[in-house]
C-alpha cells in the first residue's frame, strides 16, 4: 500500500525465483508473473489467489505484455545448445476449462538478446521491440517485419564506455531513451532507416545509468545510478533538469504510476522509495537492508525484539521479523559516506546490548587493516526520545582490531553491576565500568572507563562471553579458553584443545550452566565440565555458528561441509543432537540467531520442541535471511482474511484477541468447576458456507444456485424417534426452563463425538434415559463449598 507501507498480499505458488511481473492489460485487477521453473501465472492479486497457471518448459528470465497482443506474452528464455545466449518469445496462451494449461506454442521475435528486463523494451503501441547488447541496438518492426541494427564504437576513449545499460521507448513518440556504462544517456530516433538514423546525448551521472523512464505523456524522462540521485530531464534539453538527492543507496529500477502521479524507484539495499509527481519525497517502504558485509553480526534488540545489524554504510537497522519492515536506522559513525571504490572509510563493526537493552555498545573501525582508527562508543536509551543517546566515545580502545564484545547480563542486580568486555588482537581483554562524571560541564551523569586488563602468555584474544549467572567469564586465546572470576578478576582455570584456534564459545544455560562449549577451526566441537574442569564430550564437527538459546537449554551449531550447511541442536548435558537437518541449504551460513516469542509456540511434533519458546534466524553469506517453520507453505501463505471465524482461526485483531482469551478462561474455569464441555457440530461451517465465505464476490454463481446448497446445509438430518423418546424429551425441556443455572444449554444436539475416547483406548457406555435425567439432576447440585476446603 502506497499510503499505509503495508503488506497487503502474499502470493506463493511458483517453485523457484520469480523472474518478471506484469499487470494484465486488458484487466488491471489481474497480475501475469513468471519464473524458472517453466510456468506463467495469472493471478487474482485483489483476492491473492491463482487464476490460470501457464506451462512453458524452458525457464523463463523476463516477461512483459502488450494491450495489442491479446492472447499472448513476451518471454526471454535461454536458447537450447547456446550457453549464454537467449531469445526474445511469443508464448501463445492456450484458452481452456482448467487452472492448469499447457503454453507450448513459441515464436522467436528476436534472438541475441540480453537476459536483464532491462534491455527489452517495446515501442509506441507494441509497433516495434527495441534490444540492447554490448554495443548493439536491435530493433524489429512486427507489421514489416524488418530488423535494423545499430552498432557504437567499442573503444573507450577520454573515460568513455558505450556499453548499454537500460533501454526504454518513448509512449506517444517514435523515440528510444539508452543508458550506458559511462553516465550517458542517447535519445534515438529516425531509426526506420538503418543509415538515416540520429541520436541526441545527455550527460550528468558520472558512473553508469541503472535505469530510465518515461513518464506518461512522454514530456520527461527520469534517470537513475550509483550517485542515489533521481534526475528529471525536460524536453530532452541537458540545460533543464531536476534532482531528488539523497535517496539512500543507488538506484536500480525506475516505475511510473498508470496515472502518472506517483513515481517509484527500487534501491540496491532492497529499499522502495515512493515519489511525487513533482519530485517530492513521499514514503519509503523499506525491508531488511542488504549491506556490503554483515560484520556486526545478528544481535536481538531486548526491548523490540527486533534484528539488529549492519544497515546503510556506517549505520545500524533494526529490523522488525513480525512485519518485514524496518523500525528504525541508528546513525553510529555519523560522518558521509562515498560511494567510491579504493577509499578507506570507517564502518561499524561490533554490537553487543545490555540484557534489558538500555545500553548498547558499538565499535566503529577504518578499512585500514595494519593500523586502523578505532572508536568504542556506550549509548543509553532516553525513554522521552525513544531512541539511543551517545554516551561515551572511547578513542583507540584497543591497539588492533577487536575481536569480540559482550555485556554482563545480571538483570536482577540492575545497572550497578553492568561491565562491558572487549576483546583484542593486541592480546588483551578490557573491563569496561560505569563511573560516576565530576566534569560539571558534561551532559551525562555516568561514564564509561577502563577498570581491568587481562592477558595470557601474550597470545591474541578471540572471543568471550559471560556465564548466565555473571559469575564468570570466559575468553578464548588462540588455542585455549581461559575462565576467570567477575568480582575478582582472577583466573579460575584453562582449557586447551589443539590444533586449532578457538572459533566460537559460549556456557550452557539453566540445567546445563555448569558446561562451557567451544568450536575449533580445526573442526573439533568440544564441551568441558566447570565443576570437574575436565572435558566431558568432543565430536569432530567444522561448526561455523555456534548459538545458544537464551530461554532453554538449546545450542544450535551450523556445520559447513562439502560445499552445503547442515544444522545440529544439541544439550550440552549429552553429546548426541536432539535434532539434526543436513543440508540446511548450499549457501554457507554465517551468523544465527535465537528470538524469543511473545507466546510460546503450541508445537505439537516432538522434534520441533526445541523451537517452542524461540525462533532460530539464519543469515547466509549472500545476505538471505531464513528461519525453521514448524508450519506448511500453505499455512503460512493463508491470507488473514481468509480466518474469518475465531473458533477456526488464530486472532486477527486485537478485539478478536481479547475475546478469545476471555472464552479460553470461561472454559477453563467451566472445566474447573467440574461443568461439561460440550461441542456443538453445527458450530462448524460446512464445506457449503466456507466455500461461500471464502470465494470472491465476483466470481461466485447466481444467488438462486447459492441458496439450495445453503439452505440444505443448515439442516437437520431427520431422525425416527419413538414416542416415549419425544415425551422424555419433552419433559427434558420444561426441566431446563426451570433451571435457572449458568450452564450452557445445546438446543441441538447430534450423536456425540466419541472418537476422542476410542483414540485414548476408551470404551464410551450409552446411557438410558432415566440415568440421563439423574445425571442432569446431580449436575445442577452446587458442590462450590468444597473449594474453601
Amino acid at each position: 500500500s502506497v499510503s499505509t507501507e503495508e503488506t497487503l498480499r502474499l502470493m506463493g505458488g511458483h517453485a523457484d525465483l520469480v523472474t518478471g511481473i506484469q499487470l494484465n492489460p486488458h484487466n488491471h485487477m489481474q497480475l501475469y508473473s513468471c519464473s524458472l521453473d517453466g510456468t506463467i501465472k495469472l493471478w487474482d492479486f485483489m483476492d491473492g489467489i491463482p487464476i490460470k497457471t501457464f506451462t512453458v518448459g524452458p525457464r523463463l528470465l523476463a516477461l512483459y505484455t502488450l494491450a495489442s497482443a491479446e492472447d499472448s506474452v513476451f518471454v526471454v528464455i535461454p536458447k537450447k545448445g547456446e550457453r549464454d545466449t537467449f531469445q526474445l518469445v511469443s508464448v501463445k496462451l492456450t484458452k481452456g476449462a482448467g487452472q492448469d494449461l499447457e503454453a507450448k506454442e513459441l515464436s522467436v521475435v528476436l534472438g541475441g538478446v540480453s537476459a536483464s528486463m532491462k534491455h527489452i523494451a517495446f515501442g509506441r503501441e507494441g509497433a516495434y521491440v527495441v534490444s540492447v547488447k554490448d554495443v548493439t541496438l536491435q530493433v524489429y518492426f512486427f507489421k514489416r517485419k524488418l530488423l535494423n541494427r545499430f552498432s557504437l564504437s567499442t573503444m573507450k576513449t577520454k573515460g568513455g564506455d558505450n556499453h548499454f545499460s537500460c533501454v526504454v521507448c518513448h509512449p506517444t513518440e517514435d523515440c528510444i531513451a539508452t543508458g550506458h556504462a559511462d553516465g550517458k544517456i542517447r535519445l534515438w530516433r529516425n531509426f526506420h532507416h538503418r543509415k538515416e538514423y540520429t541520436y541526441s546525448t545527455l550527460h550528468w551521472h558520472h558512473d553508469i545509468v541503472m535505469d530510465l523512464a518515461f513518464s506518461m505523456e512522454g514530456t520527461r524522462l527520469l534517470s537513475g545510478g550509483v550517485e542515489s540521485v533521481l534526475v528529471q530531464w525536460h524536453n530532452e534539453s541537458s540545460c533543464q533538469k531536476d534532482f531528488l538527492p539523497r535517496l539512500g543507496s543507488p538506484i536500480e529500477c525506475i516505475s511510473m504510476s498508470s496515472d502518472g502521479a506517483l513515481c517509484c524507484t527500487l534501491h540496491t539495499d532492497n529499499r522502495i522509495t515512493i515519489i511525487n509527481s513533482n519530485l517530492r519525497f513521499s514514503r519509503s517502504i523499506q525491508g531488511l537492508i542488504k549491506s556490503r558485509d554483515i560484520k556486526t553480526g545478528l544481535v536481538v534488540d531486548p526491548r523490540t525484539k527486533a534484528l539488529v545489524l549492519n544497515g546503510e554504510p556506517g549505520h545500524l537497522q533494526f529490523y522488525s521479523l513480525q512485519s518485514d519492515q524496518q523500525l528504525f536506522s541508528l546513525d553510529i559513525v555519523q560522518r558521509q559516506y562515498i560511494h567510491q571504490a579504493g577509499l578507506k572509510q570507517s564502518d561499524l563493526v561490533k554490537v553487543a546490548f545490555s540484557a534489558r537493552g538500555t545500553w548498547l555498545a558499538t565499535v566503529e573501525e577504518s578499512e585500514e587493516v595494519t593500523d586502523p582508527e578505532l572508536q568504542l562508543k556506550l549509548w543509553f536509551y532516553s525513554e522521552e526520545t525513544q531512541s539511543f543517546a551517545l554516551n561515551t566515545r572511547i578513542n583507540t580502545p584497543h591497539d588492533n582490531h577487536i575481536t569480540d564484545m559482550c555485556f554482563r547480563d545480571m538483570e536482577e542486580l540492575g545497572d550497578d553491576s553492568l561491565i562491558l568486555v572487549t576483546t583484542g588482537r593486541d592480546c588483551v581483554f578490557k573491563v569496561w565500568v560505569m563511573v560516576e562524571d565530576t566534569d560539571p560541564e558534561a551532559h551525562h551523569s555516568v561514564s564509561w572507563s577502563c577498570d581491568f586488563v587481562g592477558s595470557y602468555h601474550n597470545y591474541q584474544a578471540t572471543n568471550c562471553c559471560f556465564s548466565e549467572d555473571g559469575s564468570l567469564l570466559a575468553v578464548s586465546f588462540e588455542e585455549t579458553v581461559t575462565v576467570w572470576d567477575s568480582l575478582t578478576w582472577d583466573l579460575k582455570c584453562t582449557f586447551c584443545h589443539p590444533p586449532g584456534n578457538i572459533r566460537n564459545i559460549c556456557f550452557g544455560r539453566l540445567t546445563c550452566s555448569k558446561y562451557l562449549i567451544g568450536a575449533t577451526d580445526y573442526g573439533f566441537l568440544c564441551c568441558w565440565n566447570l565443576l570437574t574442569c575436565a572435558l566431558e564430550w568432543s565430536a569432530h564437527l567444522n561448526v561455523v555458528v555456534l548459538q545458544p538459546d537464551p530461554l532453554s537449554e538449546h545450542i544450535a551449531a551450523v556445520s559447513w561441509l562439502s560445499k552445503e550447511s547442515s544444522l545440529f541442536v544439541f544439550k550440552p548435558n549429552e553429546p548426541r543432537p536432539i535434532y539434526i537437518q543436513r543440508n540446511l541449504c548450499t549457501e554457507k551460513i554465517l551468523l544465527a540467531a535465537f528470538v524469543p516469542r511473545d507466546e510460546p509456540e503450541m508445537i505439537t511434533s516432538e522434534k520441533y520442541l526445541w523451537l517452542r519458546k524461540s525462533q532460530l534466524f539464519f543469515l547466509t553469506d549472500t545476505q538471505e535471511l531464513m528461519t525453521l517453520s514448524t508450519k506448511s507453505l500453505e499455512e503460512r501463505l493463508t491470507p488473514s482474511s481468509k480466518q474469518l471465524a475465531v473458533e477456526e482461526s488464530l486472532p486477527v485483531t486485537p478485539f478478536s484477541l481479547l475475546l478469545g482469551k476471555h472464552r479460553h478462561q470461561q472454559a477453563q474455569g467451566d472445566a474447573e468447576l467440574g461443568k461439561p464441555v460440550v461441542h456443538n457440530k453445527q458450530k462448524q461451517a460446512s464445506p457449503a458456507v466456507k466455500e461461500l465465505l471464502h470465494t470472491p464476490a465476483h466470481v461466485l454463481p447466481s444467488a438462486s444456485f447459492l441458496c439450495t446448497i445453503f439452505i440444505n446445509s443448515l439442516l437437520i438430518s431427520k431422525e425416527n424417534k419413538s414416542a416415549e423418546e419425544v415425551a422424555d424429551e419433552v419433559e427434558m425441556e420444561s426441566e431446563k426452563a426451570e433451571d435457572d443455572s449458568d450452564e450452557e444449554v445445546v438446543t441441538a444436539m447430534e450423536q456425540e463425538d466419541t472418537s476422542h475416547m476410542e483414540f485414548l483406548g476408551e470404551v464410551t457406555c450409552k446411557l438410558s434415559k432415566s440415568q440421563e435425567k439423574e445425571l442432569r439432576k446431580i449436575r445442577r447440585t452446587d458442590y462450590s463449598w468444597i473449594s474453601a476446603f
